[in-house]
């Protein structure tokens, strides 16, 4: 029996144990500064924990925590439906609380679950005590700055190795899909929907492959190619990125009067090319910190995916501050004051520890850095902005541990929805048709002329919301792919 259960997980089923797996439910908020708790609490959810494998080849050995919150519905209810906001390794604990109001009329008749996922969040946590957010890092504008950017992803998989060497092998998509399905019976459920946002998106195809038969509603936002996904899914983006911010910059250019950055495309990327240079040379004060061209890149990226105009206004007062501090030290705004803190101090080790452990426990990469030198270089003249920071090396060329289990392949009839922007700078488009040919019997649901990564309940376009809530109300796939 026990070796039944054994190969059960390993192939990605569950079998039935003589104590099923329990959720403790309690109220959300930790401590009188637990914000997100107390919001959770004001809303109806409730918060709980649940007791998973380490390692599910040892089934009855040492257990960690999966910490979620559920909000549930309050109308003719349909079912179960957890959540995954991306990442990878993005907490979920307070999803429920947006896709509620998001999902309209369908939004009260699911039990909504936010996760944690492993290693994530309340989950019980991986640190690697990393003095900057670290990774993804950009490997400069030359040969010197390739080579600190490289000692600093190798530092990162050291203090990985150093914090967190006993649980790193235990780190990857297959073990979180793995935790949901342990989820789904701790909750009763003989079937559960699901929706997931980016990195989600790869998750839910998993969790699809691994355990057929046991999703009702999936909808798959902003869609990763499960065959490219992994510590260099970055390398695909340069282009859209590049694109993207020619974009703004028309943009910046039409509004030369609110903001001072020229009257042209070319005139507002000459003001970022002389960021750029700036930040080569001596660097750029702002605040606290000093911003230079292995930082500045993810600076200029991050907020880069999303083409509304009040998330262009806080763009372009990014731009605007770090064009002052090509002239001297500079404080910044909120937005960006709030950005490097979270870039450049340790305050985000927690988070992307877990998202490095998971990336580097699903693929593994070249450990050669010449490999990554060679092919940032051949790409500068057309990657100008980007292409130093999507083609660099990640902490998963030094990783201690290698993947432990094969990359999952996607070749599945189970239906789901997938929704994607044609103009996606993070996911870019071609990961739909891929995506789907995996999916045979996925439907696409695309939204044209848009840059924007994420789209279901938060780019505001009804066409999609509609669509998307028609679904989970009537679980029918649309009959053809569609177009908004």
């Amino acid at each position: 029996m026990k070796l039944l259960l054994v190969l059960a997980l390993l192939s990605g089923t569950t079998a039935a144990t003589e104590e099923p797996p329990t959720i403790r439910w309690h109220h959300c908020q930790l401590n009188a500064a637990d914000a997100e708790g107390a919001e959770l609490d004001r809303a109806g959810a409730e918060c709980g924990e649940l007791k998973v494998p380490l390692d599910y080849s040892r089934p009855d050995g040492p257990k960690i925590t999966i910490a979620m919150s559920r909000l549930k519905a309050t109308g003719d209810r349909i079912g179960t439906m957890v959540l995954n906001d991306g990442g990878p390794g993005g907490p979920g604990l307070s999803m429920p609380l947006r896709l509620r109001v998001a999902m309209k009329e369908a939004g009260s008749r699911y039990d909504l679950i936010g996760l944690d996922p492993r290693f994530v969040g309340r989950s019980t946590p991986v640190d690697c005590k990393l003095p900057v957010a670290g990774w993804p890092w950009s490997g400069g504008s030359d040969r010197a700055s390739f080579l600190r950017a490289t000692r600093l992803q190798a530092d990162i998989a050291a203090r990985c190795r150093d914090n967190a060497g006993s649980v790193l092998q235990y780190v990857n998509t297959r073990n979180t899909a793995r935790d949901i399905d342990q989820v789904r019976i701790a909750l009763g459920e003989h079937k559960i929907s699901y929706l997931g946002y980016s990195y989600g998106t790869y998750l839910g195809a998993v969790y699809l492959q691994m355990f057929p038969g046991r999703t009702d509603r999936v909808v798959l936002d902003g869609p990763m190619d499960p065959a490219t996904y992994g510590p260099q899914l970055l390398r695909a983006m340069g282009p859209a990125n590049e694109a993207a911010l020619r974009d703004w910059a028309s943009w910046a250019a039409t509004r030369n009067s609110t903001y001072q950055l020229g009257t042209t495309t070319s005139q507002v990327l000459a003001k970022v090319q002389r960021i750029y240079q700036v930040a080569a040379g001596q660097g750029l004060r702002i605040g606290e910190h000093t911003v230079d061209d292995a930082s500045l890149p993810i600076v200029l990226f991050g907020p880069l995916a999303d083409d509304r105009d009040p998330a262009r206004a806080v763009y372009t007062g990014f731009v605007q501050t770090l064009l002052k501090a090509t002239n001297g030290p500079v404080e910044p705004g909120p937005e960006l004051g709030g950005f490097l803190d979270g870039l450049l101090t340790p305050a985000l080790s927690q988070q992307v520890s877990g998202m490095t452990a998971i990336a580097c426990g699903d693929r593994a990469v070249p450990r050669d850095p010449h490999v990554y030198w060679r092919d940032i270089q051949q790409h500068r003249r057309e990657e100008p902005y980007f292409g130093s920071l999507t083609r660099m090396l990640s902490p998963c060329a030094f990783w201690p541990v290698r993947p432990q289990e094969p990359l999952t392949r996607i070749a599945n009839a189970q239906p789901a929805l997938i929704v994607a922007a044609d103009g996606d700078p993070r996911a870019i488009y071609a990961n739909a048709a891929q995506l789907q040919k995996g999916l045979t019997k996925a439907r696409l649901l695309t939204l044209q002329n848009a840059r924007k990564h994420g789209i279901f309940g938060e780019y505001g376009n009804d066409c999609v919301d509609n669509r998307v809530v028609s679904y989970l109300v009537s679980g029918r796939l649309p009959a053809t792919d569609l177009t908004c």
